[in-house]
């Protein structure tokens, strides 16, 4: 199964120490796609950031390559939710606001509970 990754997601590995790869295998996720517009928030947060965001900004960066980069335009989020209503795709996101417009919409949600595992809500 598809499943769009937010930039927080993305970071979740330095931040949390969770492997998210394991995580979402077990949930049956297979097929990772991160939005363009994430990869630019992740550039901004690894040039300017600080501390363990700047590193968990930077890993991310350089796992780049495990997943398939979907071009996108206009806000971030706006542009995950209309993605993963077009291609049925669910998200992976710690964004409350994003969470809850995914929900609205029916998108299945991936999202970290008790800082140490991930659980899909369909």
């Amino acid at each position: 199964m598809k499943i769009i990754l937010d930039t927080n997601a993305l970071m979740v590995p330095v931040q949390f120490g969770v492997d998210i790869f394991s995580e979402l295998s077990s949930l049956n996720f297979d097929e990772y796609l991160v939005p363009s517009g994430v990869v630019r928030e992740l550039k901004g947060i690894a040039s300017s950031g600080h501390g363990v965001n700047q590193n968990a900004a930077r890993v991310a960066l350089s796992l780049l390559s495990r997943f398939r980069i979907i071009e996108t335009v206009g806000a971030v989020d706006d542009a995950i939710l209309r993605l993963a209503i077009e291609i049925g795709a669910a998200v992976f996101t710690n964004d409350s606001e994003l969470l809850r417009r995914l929900r609205d919409s029916g998108v299945n949600v991936v999202y970290m509970r008790q800082r140490s595992y991930l659980e899909s809500i369909p």
